[in-house]
């Protein structure tokens, strides 16, 4: 048998100021019944169930365990990464505050609701760089994302290619991940769609065949914004204002080339609750198997036992001068 607490300084103070109320107690009954030379036998009865009910309920507090039995616990996850895009665009406003903002916001729910599996950050617009590693660090993830802005990268158009193949190169450096039971490999790719690329197909289907399925993440609407540019925004090289407008389809393409699905976010309607489902979705791999004792805290045993002594204690009623 084994216990849930250990007996520490506050239940050694309430057994002895128990004992030494008791006895306090005891001597002046014994007095009593001496001054009228009686003996009162139902005092000692007394004595023991109520000594007897105190350590019953001192043996529930500190919770005794016993019936082991043994349970098998698996940790199961996924390996998980999200790419921001950080060209300028995403700096446009039609969905407020701003795209990358709103991005943001959305990326700290997401990050938040797969805390079993790794987690891996990147950032590209025409070129791709690991922002996070692969790491279960909540915290680091947060404050990364937090940090987030689009004078990171130096380039401002937006380019698949380059984080496609960043993602292949990362996945492909683990030979673990190789093996056909670890099917769970997956990139979030979080964009407005307008994309530069010319290959995108040809890595698309090369990540499907390493078991990489790829969710697009839409954000900004098809009406578009203007890009602001400190205090003004954007324009073409004819002076005129450059309006950016979500593409919605060379996202979804993505998406289905690798099986993956494409959702969006803009000022009506946030999906990531739906990526979040489709993604859990996915069986992730077996990272951990382990045999563990369970013990069950049967308090409830002493306690009911020690209730059942109170009410008999309270039924039974010593007289110490008879009329």
């Amino acid at each position: 048998m084994t216990w849930y607490q250990s007996i520490t300084l506050l239940e050694i103070l309430f057994g002895t100021l128990f004992i030494g109320l008791y006895a306090g107690f005891m001597f002046r009954v014994m007095r009593v019944s001496n001054f009228f030379k009686l003996r009162p036998h139902g005092i000692w009865i007394k004595f023991v169930l109520r000594h007897l009910y105190v350590a019953l309920i001192i043996i529930a507090i500190l919770g005794p365990s016993f019936g082991a039995m043994k349970k098998e616990i698996k940790t199961i996850g996924k390996d998980l990464y999200i790419a921001v895009d950080l060209s300028q665009s995403m700096n446009a406003t039609d969905v407020q505050p701003s795209r990358l903002e709103k991005t943001k916001h959305e990326l700290l729910r997401l990050i938040q609701r797969f805390n079993s599996d790794r987690i891996g950050l990147m950032i590209f617009s025409s070129e791709a760089f690991i922002h996070s590693p692969l790491t279960y660090d909540q915290s680091a993830l947060q404050l990364f994302t937090r940090t987030l802005h689009t004078d990171l990268l130096p380039h401002h158009t937006t380019n698949f290619e380059a984080v496609l193949q960043l993602t292949l190169d990362k996945f492909q450096q683990n030979p673990a991940l190789e093996t056909e039971e670890q099917k769970a490999r997956v990139l979030v790719l979080i964009s407005d769609g307008e994309n530069f690329g010319e290959d995108v197909a040809q890595l698309a289907e090369q990540l499907k065949e390493q078991n990489i399925r790829v969710f697009t993440l839409g954000v900004g609407t098809p009406e578009g914004g203007r890009i602001p540019v400190g205090n003004r925004f954007k324009r073409d090289s004819e002076g005129k204002m450059v309006v950016t407008q979500l593409n919605a389809t060379a996202m979804q393409e993505l998406a289905e080339l690798t099986d993956g699905e494409y959702f969006e976010v803009n000022n009506r309607v946030s999906e990531v609750n739906k990526l979040i489902s489709a993604i859990n979705n996915i069986e992730g791999e077996l990272r951990e198997s382990k045999t563990i004792d369970v013990t069950a805290n049967k308090y409830i045993y002493p306690l009911a036992l020690a209730l059942l002594l109170i009410a008999l204690d309270g039924l039974l009623a010593v007289k110490l001068i008879r009329i």
